[in-house]
């Protein structure tokens, strides 16, 4: 029975100025454990252990803080650690409290250095989630990792919950349906019948792209102008809110494709740690950053979890250069455009997103397709991937407004 991951979301009760201030050194010092242990080179828990153990810290901080560098280290092989890094914990910290008297039920357990020093905090959470928060407190959830960031003076708390998914059930084979996240097109998606790929969709991502402009140029000028917080945080609301909605009416166009076909199993690329992984232009960078692949990815997962539709994640090397057809590496004349330069092969040209949609969905068998492998030396096989992103740029401000803004 496959595991799947439903990430919960909540935003804290505008916290007092003494919690808010011991919320602020949290983060400083994490982060400052976490650079020091990753630019020192550490690779394993001893070692990065050995390095954050003198910081003042909790210790579910600090465990989080050797499985993460561990992780960049040896599995992705990171080159560099962004700024701006959230605080992880691990599951340890998942102490969360209710109380239908209170006037917000849910309240979490925030964890501290020292001894006593932990104290409650309040939570504003999603009314679809509540379920799995009452699993949450009633601990018949698995909890994951926890993530604490800031955005401007919101406080974020993410809590991914750990529950089984029945495998696809019936007589007839399984559909594969590749999902193939982009910026030109938010989500094309492409379904295998017998191995041929079958009534494509696209999700054009013109209105996503013409927001993320907007506001990259709309915050910049406001920052120039010394603008008041307020305003700031006004209009990044707004986008906020407006890419949300686009996320959310993409991420459920693209389960309904899926849901269309026989015992379909949605594929996706394992994009973890994407950010580490990019190396383009300055400008180009900005735009792929600020773009919410991960989050997109979590809206279609959860999505996919209430249809009963598995999700599996599988390598992403080479998706968009590869011939779905013949195997062939090709190229991409234009953004819309894949070519196969085999000349036996029956396939000349084909739309690029289509193309590496149907590649997505063929390598949800690791037997169905081998693929050169990248510098990382990833393989083939299918992955599960998890990440946690923002649908807008970060936006640079003082400290108490800092956006926190991380992966």
């Amino acid at each position: 029975m496959p595991t799947l991951i439903k990430t919960l979301q909540a935003t804290f009760v505008r916290p007092t100025a003494h919690k808010e201030s011991k919320l602020i050194e949290l983060c400083e010092s994490y982060r400052e454990a976490l650079h020091e242990a990753f630019d020192a080179g550490a690779s394993t828990l001893s070692a990065v252990g050995e390095i954050v153990v003198p910081y003042d810290l909790p210790y579910q901080a600090k465990a989080a803080v050797c499985t993460f560098v561990r992780q960049l280290r040896q599995v992705d092989h990171a080159k560099e650690l962004g700024d701006g890094q959230p605080v992880r914990f691990s599951n340890q910290a998942a102490t969360f409290d209710h109380s239908s008297e209170r006037t917000h039920g849910f309240t979490w357990w925030v964890p501290q250095p020292g001894w006593g020093t932990n104290f409650w905090i309040p939570l504003r959470i999603n009314p679809a989630q509540e379920t799995y928060w009452h699993d949450l407190v009633n601990e018949d959830a698995d909890p994951g990792p926890i993530i604490l960031r800031q955005r401007g003076a919101t406080w974020e708390l993410l809590v991914t919950v750990k529950y089984d998914v029945d495998e696809p059930k019936g007589d007839g084979e399984i559909t594969y349906v590749g999902l193939d996240i982009g910026e030109t097109a938010l989500v094309t998606g492409c379904a295998l019948t017998r191995g041929s790929p079958t009534a494509p969709f696209v999700c054009d991502g013109g209105r996503a792209k013409q927001l993320r402009k907007e506001m990259f140029t709309t915050l910049k000028r406001l920052q120039e102008r010394d603008a008041a917080a307020w305003r700031i945080d006004e209009r990044f609301a707004y986008f906020q809110n407006a890419l949300t909605d686009i996320i959310e009416k993409a991420s459920r166009q693209a389960v309904e494709y899926a849901a269309q076909y026989d015992n379909p199993v949605i594929v996706m690329e394992d994009l973890s740690y994407i950010r580490e992984r990019l190396d383009y232009s300055r400008y180009m960078n900005r735009r792929l950053h600020s773009w919410a692949f991960a989050r997109l990815q979590r809206r279609i997962e959860e999505k996919a979890a209430d249809a009963g539709i598995v999700i599996k994640y599988v390598n992403p090397a080479y998706t968009s250069q590869v011939c779905h057809a013949c195997r062939h590496m090709g190229r991409r004349d234009s953004q819309a455009v894949f070519r196969c330069p085999n000349d036996a092969c029956h396939i000349s040209t084909f739309q690029a997103d289509i193309n590496a949609a149907a590649n997505i969905a063929r390598r949800a068998n690791p037997w169905g397709e081998s693929v050169p492998l990248d510098q990382a030396g990833r393989d083939d096989s299918p992955q599960d991937g998890r990440g946690c992103d923002t649908a807008t740029t970060p936006r640079v401000q003082s400290r108490d407004a800092d956006d926190a803004h991380g992966r």
